[in-house]
């Protein structure tokens, strides 16, 4: 059945054409349409608003000024902004000059609602048009150039205020003083701010605001007391403004003052002061007052919601807020992209990837994973719970990406150990057209030091000069890391020294690259000299120094060091100190000095630090010792099978075959497996990775052939390969194949076989490298006359012209 207004319009159509033909005038007609759409208004009704601009365009009927100018409202007051621009732009443009309310309007709901630069781009259009711009239009301006930051319109529009001498209107400068403390230039707003000849509660409340939003919680209250004493009294904007810096500086007895001052004015009823109150005691991690707060509110509505469960999980109340979202979804609330987000990163906290994929699928049924914010954290969740395939998966199916994208994704597969996919995203975030950014870079290092990736990581380099990022101290913090893990570590010394600032991380993060070099003395110097400039070392600074001494049989620096941490700078001894030192012990040989101190512990030691007792009882062959050592690591429960090898290799060194035997049957037993060997070298910028054994690789032919002529020149000069760390019960000849086929020594003949005579060859590997190819190594470098580097999970080994630089202290 028609309804009514379809009635009206259709027999209006008949008077149409036939004033048509007679020639009859509009004017009634006009005044019909305004009635109508003055209806439409009044009974919010957008379809009947759609059903006579229908009409229109049907029956092609002659539009006029009028009509456009309130269809244009219409629209507006519907929120249908491109609705309403398309209708605005029908009308011509000598008719629309003399319209500046209607200009206004739209330039105000675009500035209120977004998107911000379409109330831009219409304020030049106004600008263009000649259309004389009134007190109103720069203010609706102003508002949309704080919403994107656009601080040179911003400034331009101030200097034509003062051309029209508006500068004094207190309208316009409230305006201006929003706008310069919401990009950030506070004292721009306060010198705006100290001109005006009067200030009503508006204006403060402005500048109050901005202040608030920057977190400068003396300067807000001072605000705020300047404006009580010239007699204006503080309202619930007021309120709002400055909840948030009393929070953020966790000044909860001023929030409890301000909470009672809105009881007494009864503002507490608003819902706005409500949902600021809640936040401000969230922050300063009052949850109980947070709840409180929440439930005397009547009406909520979703930002009050919202920032309940964002109170929530902030204050570490996880499920509190999954059953208050579940509340919200059986209650048929809106459900905002933002809420979304905040339980999302509340199911990455809890790594409760479950609720995660629930509240993804309920994402896609309301729509709101198109957005990329809810996209994004999605990308974070997956990675934090270490579900990297799925991460990888969602970000190819995103529709929209942007550099958060991209940085969530490269920095969860790094972190996930999955560098080589990072490298994989990051190309294609140059073919994207995405230009990396600070966060891009301080995530694609991280995956060049992994893979030990040194041409990658040195263009990183060179793009992070140019685009003035080495300008952070975050940034050159892990270039410096990648350079010590790619073998470079006079390169990371570099960085360190051109350093603008350094922070704590920066010395401990070179203490660390020298130990882990072998370069001990190098690092107790920088060590004095970190104190010297003022540094405070922190128990991790201990860490990479005792662990630089251990590497380097720095025996009596590594125990008067260990020694001044406790009665100098009064740090209390970790577990990783202690392991620190006990290693030290065990690689120098003091073996009973080392179990003595294990036994002086003030807490039971675990499985490392024995571990690192049996493995000085391997490298000195004390077998009774590492019995003892083996015992207690079973008790506690060994974690690898790295225990039992070492184990075994105490027993086959001191020729108890059958001992060994029954170790390596027990580690079957146990269900422990050894790690297959690994190993990465770049050549040419390609990564190029071996497994023991490997013979996938498309120059294997060559490899082999290589290892071979290697094999003979070798054992020319005094070589005997070390057939105690080939677990296998096979023949001798095929114990010497397995380990000849040892991945590193695959990466080496690669890089031997593809590197330019004499240049330097860097190999990663991810298990320790064992004696034979330690011994080997050797070898290699001088018959090649390369300098290679191995580094393992423990340190680097420098090879060159037959030695290397740990001295066989490893």
């Amino acid at each position: 059945m028609a309804s009514p207004l379809s009635l009206a319009l259709r027999g209006f159509a008949k008077q149409v054409v036939a004033m048509s033909i007679t020639g009859r005038n509009f004017t009634n007609n006009i005044s019909f349409y305004l009635h109508i759409f003055e209806t439409s208004v009044k009974s919010r009704s957008l379809l009947n608003a759609k059903t006579i601009h229908q009409h229109f365009l049907k029956n092609n009927a002659i539009y006029s000024s009028v009509i456009l100018d309130k269809l244009t409202r219409v629209y507006i007051s519907f929120h249908k902004l491109e609705l309403a621009r398309q209708v605005f732009d029908e009308m011509p443009d000598p008719e629309r000059k003399d319209k500046v309310l209607l200009w206004n309007q739209l330039i105000r709901a675009y500035a209120w609602e977004g998107p911000f630069d379409h109330a831009i781009e219409l304020y030049d259009e106004m600008m263009q048009s000649g259309v004389r711009a009134n007190k109103y239009t720069y203010t609706f301006a102003l508002k949309a150039c704080s919403g994107i930051g656009d601080v040179e319109l911003g400034k331009v529009i101030h200097e034509r205020v003062k051309s029209e001498f508006l500068d004094d209107d207190v309208y316009v400068c409230t305006a201006l003083v929003d706008f310069y403390a919401k990009c950030g230039l506070l004292g721009d707003a306060r010198q705006v701010f100290d001109e005006m000849s009067k200030r009503d509660v508006v204006a403060w409340n402005a500048m109050i605001a901005g202040s608030s939003l920057h977190g400068m919680y003396k300067e807000t209250c001072g605000l705020v007391k300047e404006m009580q004493e010239v007699g204006l009294s503080p309202n619930s904007s007021t309120v709002v403004a400055i909840l948030p810096a009393i929070g953020e500086a966790s000044e909860l007895m001023l929030g409890k003052a301000v909470h009672g001052f809105c009881l007494r004015r009864r503002y507490d009823g608003d819902v706005v002061v409500g949902t600021g109150l809640l936040d401000m005691y969230a922050k300063c991690e009052c949850l109980n007052y947070t709840r409180r707060v929440f439930d005397l509110i009547n009406v909520k509505n979703e930002v009050t919601w919202s920032a309940m469960i964002a109170a929530c999980v902030a204050c570490g109340s996880t499920m509190e807020a999954l059953e208050l979202f579940d509340h919200v979804v059986k209650n048929g609330a809106n459900i905002s992209p933002i809420l979304l987000v905040t339980l999302l990163r509340a199911c990455a906290n809890l790594g409760d990837i479950n609720i995660g994929r629930w509240i993804h699928g309920y994402s896609i049924k309301l729509g709101h994973v198109s957005y990329l914010i809810v996209s994004n954290t999605l990308l974070s969740l997956y990675s934090k719970c270490g579900i990297i395939t799925d991460a990888v998966k969602f970000f190819n199916e995103m529709e929209l990406k942007d550099t958060i994208s991209f940085n969530t994704i490269i920095s969860g597969c790094v972190q996930n150990g999955d560098a080589a996919v990072a490298f994989n995203m990051f190309n294609n975030m140059r073919l994207f057209g995405i230009n990396p950014d600070i966060e891009t870079m301080i995530g694609f290092f991280p995956a060049c030091s992994h893979l030990a990736a040194l041409q990658h990581g040195t263009c990183g380099h060179s793009y992070s000069v140019v685009q003035g990022f080495t300008e952070s101290t975050k940034v050159c913090n892990v270039i410096i890391d990648m350079y010590t893990k790619c073998g470079k570590i006079d390169m990371a010394r570099v960085v360190f020294d051109q350093m603008h600032n350094r922070d704590l991380i920066s010395w401990n993060a070179m203490i660390l690259g020298y130990g882990i070099h072998g370069l001990g003395l190098e690092a107790v110097s920088l060590f004095e000299q970190m104190l010297t400039a003022g540094f405070v070392p922190d128990d991790v600074t201990f860490i990479c120094l005792l662990s630089a001494c251990s590497h380097s049989r720095l025996v009596a620096e590594g125990k008067h060091w260990f020694a001044a941490m406790i009665d100098k700078f009064q740090i209390a001894p970790r577990k990783e100190h202690y392991f620190c030192m006990t290693d030290l012990l065990s690689r120098a040989g003091l073996l009973n000095e080392a179990y003595t101190f294990i036994r002086s512990m003030p807490f039971k030691p675990d499985v490392r630090i024995w571990s690192a007792l049996l493995g000085g009882c391997r490298i000195h062959k004390n077998v009774e010792l590492g019995e003892e050592s083996s015992r207690n690591i079973e008790i506690l429960g060994p974690k690898s099978p790295g225990t039992f090898v070492l184990l075994s290799n105490i027993y086959s060194t001191a020729k108890r075959w059958e001992d060994a035997a029954r170790t390596r049957v027990l580690q079957r037993e146990k269900g422990f497996k050894k790690s297959p060997g690994c190993s990465w070298v770049e050549i040419n910028g390609i990564v190029h990775a071996f497994v023991g054994g490997d013979r996938s690789h498309p120059q294997w032919l060559l490899i082999n052939r290589r290892l071979d002529e290697l094999l003979v020149a070798m054992k020319k000069m005094g070589y005997e390969g070390d057939h105690s760390f080939v677990l296998q019960d096979v023949e001798e000849e095929e114990k010497e194949r397995i380990l000849l086929y040892h991945s590193e020594k695959l990466a080496v003949a690669l890089g031997d076989l593809s590197l330019l005579p004499g240049k330097h060859i860097l190999v990663t590997k991810n298990l320790r490298v064992c004696v034979d190819c330690h011994t080997a190594l050797k070898y290699m470098s001088a018959i090649t006359n390369r300098a290679i580097t191995v580094r393992d999970t423990i340190r680097f080994h420098h090879f060159k012209d037959g030695t290397c630089n740990c001295g066989d202290f490893w």
